[in-house]
């Protein structure tokens, strides 16, 4: 291993910190096992479990048939015996075979059995759009997961979190939706693998300010950072949340910024209606009515099925939708 390898700070892409996170977890405890189509030899579509096999073995890495819904079964019973296994959905829209284990199964036997029989699976999931995929390549599915009860959901939006969330949702006795921004999986940063990270259940701010809030999660975290940036020129400053954990949600520092600069915008690539973004809009009107000077926005997808890669730029939300819905909401 090179002293590159041993350094405990390194530059990563968030795919190599996901890759970092796994080896880890994996060294650390030998019930943790990683399933999924093409992640062994191959090391997956994008690469996050590359060498992973050769390092572990087949029968802690294990290349599986397409069936989504065996997959995910097979982690059923491989955590009533005791084994932690990450399961890798090849793309956000294949998740859907498997959606009947995963919301009937994976999400009620912790409960059935009033906590005797723990449920430590994680299902990673690649989504959002931005890197001109075919059709069921590029979906925003997290608020049917975050919708069901007994489902951690999380999702990274940088290496940083990238490589300690992944830990901390394998540490998890609970079953964890992991959502992946595949748009930002080459994107790079500093990870400190020595770092105390921040608790898997919890939202950041990333960018203080003082005018309105942003509050974003995965793919569009960056996006309203770059909004943020944008706005200074004007002499605007937005603070920017990123909420990391859509189930539990952790507000109390959106419900903060939100009382000091009296504007919210919610921002999603999902579909607008019945997103996260209502559920996060809802409660921050509860919260925060008497100190809102304006109604809580939402940017996101249209109503429609995700569109063909040569005009989804026009779906997803981008810098210029973001402060439009700035503009609206200091314009009251």
């Amino acid at each position: 291993m090179s002293d590159t390898a041993l350094a405990p700070v390194r530059t990563m892409t968030m795919a190599k910190a996901l890759n970092a996170g796994l080896r880890r977890a994996m060294e650390d405890d030998p019930k943790v096992l990683l399933a999924g189509e093409d992640i062994g030899k191959l090391g997956g579509v994008f690469r996050v479990t590359e060498g992973l096999q050769k390092d572990f073995g087949e029968h802690r890495v294990m290349d599986t048939p397409l069936a989504e819904s065996g997959i995910v079964g097979t982690a059923v019973g491989l955590a009533v015996r005791g084994y932690r296994t990450v399961c890798e959905i090849q793309f956000d829209g294949f998740v859907f075979p498997a959606f009947d284990q995963i919301v009937t199964q994976v999400a009620r036997i912790r409960w059935r059995t009033m906590g005797r029989t723990p449920m430590p699976i994680v299902i990673r999931i690649p989504y959002g759009g931005g890197i001109g995929a075919i059709e069921h390549h590029s979906e925003s599915p997290e608020a049917y997961f975050a919708h069901t009860p007994g489902l951690k959901v999380v999702t990274c939006s940088n290496p940083v979190d990238a490589y300690w969330m992944i830990q901390q949702a394998i540490a998890s006795d609970d079953p964890v939706i992991f959502f992946e921004p595949k748009r930002r999986y080459y994107e790079k940063a500093e990870v400190d693998t020595t770092a105390v990270p921040l608790p898997l259940h919890r939202s950041r701010v990333v960018r203080p300010g003082r005018d309105a809030t942003l509050i974003a999660y995965g793919p569009m975290v960056k996006t309203c950072v770059e909004a943020a940036e944008a706005a200074t020129d004007e002499g605007r400053e937005l603070e920017v949340i990123d909420l990391r954990t859509l189930s539990p949600l952790d507000l109390g520092p959106v419900f903060a910024s939100v009382r000091r600069t009296g504007h919210a915008v919610v921002v999603h690539e999902a579909p607008v209606s019945v997103g996260l973004g209502g559920e996060v809009a809802a409660r921050i009107t509860e919260e925060c009515f008497y100190s809102l000077e304006a109604p809580v926005l939402r940017v996101a997808g249209m109503d429609v099925p995700y569109p063909p890669s040569r005009i989804e730029e026009d779906y997803l939300p981008d810098l210029d939708r973001v402060l439009d819905a700035v503009d609206r909401s200091l314009a009251y």
